[in-house]
């Protein structure tokens, strides 16, 4: 009896070793041909399938909301334990690259054909370099354009949009004349980016390294006024008022500013004024420069599957790939390239984008940046609704600047 249960235990070990050493086989095998992607995006998870399908490889998509991405990668940071490829939003860019987080990629750009810094945006490959490194490649873009009921401010002189600030203002002025609830603009309240938007197209800009001193600039200033005229005269509701697509469909608020997303968003919500609105460039001031978003494919820094991410984000950085991923989920093409296919170019809209695309600037890519976009917010919010003079309140912004900044 105790040879049978000793050869018994002897074959039980004998078959879990097999088991062991196939099951270890599997587990190589599937670690060389699976990467780890951490995306925003819910559809990526189905749109890799093709990928998957070419290449031979398994591409493991982990969906994280917006809300919990940035704990996210900041605690797989502190640990060591992220994914192979990650999504980063431009205005990330400096906070996590400073952590650490990105493999430099500037070794690798002449290995892969789709990486060439020519073959992309301006402000994208802009948003992709820190420090001297390259830290990722450019995904999908976005930036903001006028939405505009035409037959509105046809009404009052502007049937093809507003071109500059003067007409904005003048515009403005009609619409808000036209009695009791009715506005001209939507201006954003909310946005920490827009008030840059505003200071550039009146000639400013941020100069790494000057810290406060920037926002003693006249330009900046006269960006503050701008804002705060369109509350002071009722151009723009201070209050919420009604939700935002009822406002736009029935005129009250006939202006809006937004991104790309609100093509279809419109269509879907308000179908009742279709052919009564379009989009239009950003008015011009010195300039009609537009802010530069979207999203970059980065290499997390210990991943030790980099050859098999490189292959992942050179086919996402593709013409083809990128026109598809617009058509999948309405994303538009950092590539250049992918711009000339008629799913961008035969609709009037979207190739509005396409044009602002080449007059845009990147947030300052330093860390402190978006909290100095949140304090910029309570300065507008003390100005408009507190009565704050302007003067002070950009006074009282230098000193939470220099306090963010030494931190």
């Amino acid at each position: 009896m105790k040879k049978k249960t000793g050869l018994f235990v002897a074959m039980m070990v004998g078959i879990l070793f097999i088991l062991g050493a196939c099951s270890s086989d599997d587990e190589q095998a599937e670690s060389k041909d699976t990467i780890k992607v951490w995306t925003m995006s819910p559809a990526l998870e189905e749109f890799v399938k093709e990928y998957e399908n070419e290449s031979g490889m398994t591409v493991k998509v982990q969906t994280i909301p917006w809300e919990n991405a940035h704990d996210k990668l900041l605690t797989a940071v502190a640990s060591g334990e992220g994914p192979d490829v990650l999504q980063i939003g431009t205005t990330w860019v400096a906070e996590f690259a400073e952590a650490g987080t990105f493999l430099d990629l500037t070794d690798y750009i002449d290995d892969y054909e789709n990486f060439s810094p020519d073959n992309f945006f301006k402000g994208a490959i802009e948003t992709t370099q820190y420090d001297g490194e390259t830290i990722g490649i450019p995904w999908y873009v976005d930036t903001r354009l006028l939405f505009y009921r035409t037959d509105i401010l046809a009404d009052v002189g502007y049937p093809e949009g507003p071109e500059t600030w003067e007409d904005m203002i003048d515009a403005s002025r009609k619409l808000t004349a036209r009695g009791d609830d009715q506005y001209a603009l939507d201006m954003p309240t909310t946005d920490p980016q827009f008030p840059f938007m505003l200071a550039w197209e009146q000639g400013w800009n941020y100069k790494i390294g000057e810290g406060a001193a920037n926002f003693e600039d006249p330009a900046f200033k006269d960006a503050i006024e701008l804002h705060h005229l369109f509350f002071e005269e009722n151009f723009s509701q201070l209050e919420e008022g009604k939700e935002f697509f009822q406002a736009f469909s029935d005129g009250s608020k006939p202006m809006f500013f937004s991104g790309p997303w609100d093509i279809q968003t419109i269509k879907d919500r308000a179908p009742e004024i279709d052919g009564k609105w379009d989009v239009h460039l950003m008015p011009k001031a010195e300039n009609n420069k537009s802010m530069i978003g979207g999203a970059h494919f980065s290499v997390f820094h210990n991943s030790e599957k980099v050859d098999q991410s490189l292959e992942f984000i050179n086919w996402m950085a593709d013409p083809e790939t990128q026109v598809a991923w617009y058509k999948h989920n309405s994303e538009l093409p950092a590539n250049m390239s992918a711009w000339e296919d008629p799913a961008l170019t035969e609709d009037p809209m979207v190739s509005t984008f396409g044009e602002q695309l080449k007059s845009t600037q990147p947030l300052p890519l330093i860390p402190e940046f978006e909290r100095m976009g949140q304090e910029l917010l309570t300065t507008l919010e003390q100005i408009n609704r507190g009565g704050v003079d302007i003067d002070k309140a950009l006074a009282d912004y230098r000193k939470e600047v220099s306090s963010i900044l030494e931190e």
